[in-house]
């Protein structure tokens, strides 16, 4: 059972297919930024945002880490987000994505209780796997540098090298784990935070 974990915000994207700066990007009032982080602070005490370029995303309430520059994609996100929380003393690491709005309240306990004893536990919806959104105990720190000698960089391998759990959530009526890549996929958004508005009233 994991008793102490961080939550870990991968923003270190460059969001290119939506003009650059995906996090600082707009919706429903706020940054797609500033939303995942109040997210993220339903789960844990410890917040940071991983990112390429430090201060690039401005003032943050949250820890800011840089991405491992040596490793490419979100992986490098996730290797200074293990080394950050085993030198505080934690357990596992929550990685979320930034430009994924909606996702579920029950994210975190629900990868907590479906890890057992496997080394990380990976979202899914509707028969596909979410990486970027995965708990992972900081032992998988000591696999990174023989996988990163094979070469890969993938999320998605290295939590099958690690030995990893699926927990799967219902993709409908909305699936929780929608993103943001496109400025269509950001209208659809939009429309999807008004209607939350409107449950909410």
């Amino acid at each position: 059972m994991i008793r102490d974990h961080i939550v870990l915000v991968l923003a270190g994207g460059e969001g290119s297919r939506i003009g650059g700066g995906k996090p600082l990007r707009r919706l429903g009032g706020e940054t797609l930024i500033d939303r995942a982080v109040a997210i993220a602070r339903r789960w844990s005490d410890e917040v940071c945002v991983a990112v390429r370029s430090p201060g690039s995303l401005g003032a943050l309430d949250a820890d800011e880490l840089r991405d491992d520059p040596a490793i490419e994609g979100p992986l490098g996100g996730l290797a200074a987000g293990l080394r950050f929380a085993r030198a505080a003393g934690r357990e596992a690491v929550l990685t979320m994505a930034c430009d994924m709005p909606f996702l579920p309240a029950d994210l975190a306990p629900r990868l907590v209780e479906g890890i057992g004893a496997a080394a990380a536990a990976v979202a899914a919806s509707g028969g596909h796997l979410h990486p970027v959104c995965a708990l992972w105990r900081t032992e998988a720190l000591d696999v990174l540098p023989d996988y990163l000698e094979t070469g890969r960089r993938s999320l998605r391998r290295f939590a099958e090298t690690i030995g990893s759990v699926v927990v799967e959530w219902a993709d409908q009526p909305l699936d929780p784990f929608f993103n943001i890549n496109s400025e269509t996929d950001m209208r659809c958004a939009e429309v999807m935070i008004a209607q939350e508005g409107g449950r909410k009233a």
